[in-house]
């Protein structure tokens, strides 16, 4: 090992790639384990709590420290090819390669510790061992020589403590702002700490500081790829002339396929195909590009797969722009930066968020105003935005044959906005056109399967068609997405009694809410648990303690759930109910639906009896 500045040690010496001369403190040694962290990651020591950090040589003793994997997948990293992890989805995590740059292994953009044939190093690019006694970080800030306060920020940095790395670095840098090397190594501390669009400006800090700097273009081109910017990526990593280690290489070829194929398919409409690519180029290392997860946004979008995208798109890793390359990258044609308002403008008008849409369609345009299609949805989100505004002042002032035609106009534009669709079946509902409202509904639907709006609205006109069995579908789906929804209770309730009617089926003594009602026949017994709905049976002796205690809990369930019917059977004056439902033991509960008993408690306490009411009202 060779060494130019006090204290600094080298790693293992590669004896067909042999180091000649050091850049003063860069980070390099022969073996570490790749950090993976989490896209938007703050400043912060997060590996003093996972454990988990880059792991560097001290000294050329020639052993080898492996830091733990972790078993947990950081948010953002993607499934295999068409599937994406739920937040905080627990993975197996794959095997960490060891980074040895300049034998075909490294991963210069995870804060790497370098060594290479293909680039010398140059003067103190050797990471320090060993470290003095009292505070070293203290000692350090306070301290006037810049090479003292890289060296203990080397060995913060090797204990995996990059906050406290990237202050001393900061501080070195404030002291001699001209030494790329220093750059270069705060870029690593930033990329441990997963903040990669700050690694990427001081590695282009570094290298404009000194162009022939190698190292800072290696690691600074593997940053880029993790972006997903392999063209720049290209350029810092065959810089000249030279040659990228065999990994680097495989993973910008790979990720660059990837986005080829990706690009192709979005280009024919082959939006399955689009998502599948870009998650093959995620996992094959572009797995920090803000650009690929919004395409993957989009692709669902196009698929009409509307139910995730709110949950990916608050996933998409936070990387302000860079002023030297990367905001001057395309991305499917379009500057990177306008691909992510472009999309995000879609989203929100597929959501009918049309003020936001007309926000983001005019920040892509501002960046991008050359692109023809970002230029055509500008307009185009802002006719689709002007006429949704229009029907909505129409259908306000009740003019509703006029507002269908303004809702009509929206969507001969956007024909697969489901919010426009459910704004015109209101229109038609209210002109009593109950057919078109549905045939509207079932559009929105298509689009968004879920749209509450929607489902009440086509429940809404089934009950006006007397289609009861549809009404009833669409209340009861309502009625378990919305359990505290009174609204949504009372119209499936008095929908399930219309249907029961409907069918020549005798319905007695129905109501919504109310009271404990008491049972004083055998025949209303028979009629109450063969009527649609739930309905709540208690078995009761009223001079038993237990039934008295129970009973008042009673009386408060029937207000917090009006569409389920309470009732109440006194077994003393009731003998022949008791003795053909077997009740030998008060209080019982017993619990019908829709003629068929579901459910029997006996002497339950009152969180039971909620839990299993709740349970049955939904």
């Amino acid at each position: 090992s060779s060494s130019s500045s006090s204290g600094s040690f080298s790693g293992r010496k590669n004896d067909s790639n042999p180091v000649s001369k050091g850049h003063s403190g860069e980070l390099t040694g022969s073996t570490e384990s790749t950090p993976r962290t989490r896209p938007g990651h703050k400043r912060s020591d997060s590996c003093g709590s996972t454990g988990s950090h880059p792991l560097i040589y001290s000294g050329g003793g020639g052993s080898t420290v492996n830091s733990p994997p972790l078993n947990v997948l950081p948010t953002g990293n993607i499934c295999p090819p068409g599937r994406a992890l739920k937040t905080g989805m627990a993975a197996a995590r794959p095997v960490l390669r060891p980074d040895v740059l300049g034998l075909g292994t490294g991963n210069y953009g995870h804060g790497s510790i370098m060594r290479s044939g293909n680039v010398a190093p140059r003067s103190g690019e050797m990471l320090v061992g060993g470290g003095g006694g009292g505070d070293p970080v203290k000692r350090a800030i306070s301290s006037s020589d810049p090479e003292e306060v890289k060296r203990l920020g080397n060995e913060q940095y090797k204990r995996g403590h990059f906050t406290e790395a990237l202050s001393l670095y900061d501080r070195a840098i404030e002291l001699s702002p001209g030494n790329a090397a220093y750059r270069s190594n705060r870029a690593a501390a930033w990329t441990g700490l997963g903040r990669v669009g700050e690694a990427v400006r001081d590695c282009e800090d570094a290298v404009k500081l000194d162009p022939d700097y190698g190292r800072a273009h290696l690691r600074l081109g593997s940053l880029l790829i993790r972006l997903g910017q392999v063209d720049v990526a290209r350029k810092h990593l065959f810089y000249a002339g030279h040659q990228p280690e065999a990994t680097e290489l495989h993973k910008l070829q790979a990720v660059e396929k990837h986005l080829n194929r990706c690009f192709d398919a979005r280009k024919f409409g082959d939006w399955k195909s689009a998502l599948r690519e870009g998650d093959a180029a995620i996992a094959a290392g572009a797995d920090y590009s803000p650009q690929l997860f919004s395409c993957r946004a989009e692709s669902l979008l196009k698929l009409q797969q509307l139910d995730d995208i709110d949950s990916i798109l608050s996933h998409i890793p936070k990387v302000e722009p860079s002023p030297n390359c990367c905001s001057q990258s395309k991305f499917f044609g379009m500057l990177s930066e306008a691909y992510l308002f472009y999309v995000r403008a879609q989203i929100e008008m597929a959501f009918g968020r049309f003020e936001n849409a007309v926000t983001c369609a005019e920040k892509a345009g501002k960046i991008d105003p050359r692109n023809i299609e970002v230029a055509k949805l500008l307009n185009n989100v802002r006719l689709v935005a002007r006429a949704r505004a229009r029907g909505n002042d129409l259908f306000k002032s009740e003019r509703f044959t006029e507002a269908c035609a303004a809702y009509g106009e929206g969507l001969k534009l956007d024909p697969s906005n489901s919010v426009l669709f459910c704004n015109r079946a209101a229109c038609w509902f209210k002109l009593g056109m109950w057919e078109k409202s549905i045939e509207d509904c079932n559009s929105a639907l298509r689009i968004h399967p879920n749209y509450t709006k929607a489902l009440l609205r086509r429940a809404a006109s089934n009950s006006k068609l007397e289609q009861w069995a549809e009404a009833v579908r669409d209340y009861e789906f309502l009625r378990k997405k919305l359990p505290q929804d009174t609204e949504v209770a009372e119209a499936l309730f008095h929908a399930q009694v219309a249907l029961k009617k409907s069918r020549g089926e005798e319905v007695f003594n129905m109501k919504f809410g109310g009271d404990v009602e008491e049972i004083l026949t055998f025949e209303q017994f028979r009629a109450t648990i063969s009527s649609p709905g739930v309905s709540v049976i208690h078995f009761e002796i009223p001079s038993n303690p237990q039934c008295k205690r129970i009973s008042s809990f009673l009386d408060m369930l029937c207000g917090r759930y009006p569409s389920i019917n309470f009732l109440k059977v006194n077994v003393e004056e009731i003998a022949d109910v008791a003795t053909a439902e077997n009740v030998r033991i008060v209080p019982t509960f017993k619990i019908y639906k829709n003629g068929g008993r579901v459910k029997e408690i006996v002497n339950p306490t009152s969180d039971v009896l909620e839990a299993t009411v709740r349970h049955y009202s939904l």
